[in-house]
């Protein structure tokens, strides 16, 4: 059974940093994507960043954290890292971690979604 287990929300000032961290454990084959998404409150859920597999996975940003966050991905152990800097207000969001993969060789790839860890960001 694959799970997303996220950690590193939190409560922080304008101006501050975060990092989190996503790992997926479970019957694996491989991992084609991985990324994080927030949904603000009234708003709809939006891409945050995102990474492909393989040695050099290539990073897609949303333009509201470009220069701001960075993803990066360590494939041995399966977890993604989003450090977040200069953080403000408008981050303030429950941060979804996502994957897209496959459980086998046969498999189709699907998306998994962990349970959503809360950033808040304080003025």
């Amino acid at each position: 059974q694959v799970q997303l287990v996220e950690s590193g929300g939190g409560l922080v000032q304008a101006g501050g940093s975060l990092t989190l961290s996503c790992a997926v454990s479970g019957n694996i084959f491989s991992i084609p994507s991985m990324g994080w998404y927030r949904q603000a409150p009234g708003k709809q859920r939006e891409l945050v960043a995102s990474i492909t597999g393989g040695s050099g996975g290539s990073t897609n940003y949303a333009d509201s954290v470009k220069d701001r966050f960075t993803l990066s991905r360590n494939n041995t152990k399966n977890t993604v890292y989003l450090q977040m800097n200069s953080l403000t207000p408008e981050d303030t969001a429950v941060y979804y971690c996502n994957s897209r993969l496959r459980v086998g060789l046969r498999s189709s790839e699907n998306v998994y979604w962990g349970q959503g860890t809360q950033v808040t960001v304080s003025s």
